[in-house]
């Protein structure tokens, strides 16, 4: 499995609810080779999501365009990684 990491930064908290919501959401959870995620609010102006997929080359695909504006935050930063464990409660 590989991940997709990014890193926002929040310029409009309700509008980036809403785009997460109504946009991001439901394109993770339909784009191919989709495990999971975890979207964080890491304060009032930093966000960081991590989407795990099957493969490298599905996590690459699903990864956001060059000069994506998502709705309410600048995108800061997209990293890929191999998941080399996983811990669950």
């Amino acid at each position: 499995m590989h991940a997709l990491v990014v890193f926002t930064s929040v310029h409009d908290p309700a509008e980036a609810s809403r785009g997460l919501q109504e946009e991001v959401i439901p394109t993770m959870r339909n784009a191919p080779g989709f495990v999971g995620a975890y979207l964080v609010a890491l304060d009032d102006t930093h966000g960081l999501a991590i989407e795990v997929f099957e493969t490298e080359g599905l996590a690459k695909a699903a990864a956001p365009s060059e000069g994506a504006s998502p709705r309410g935050v600048t995108l800061d930063a997209v990293q890929f990684g191999e998941v080399i464990a996983i811990g669950t409660g």
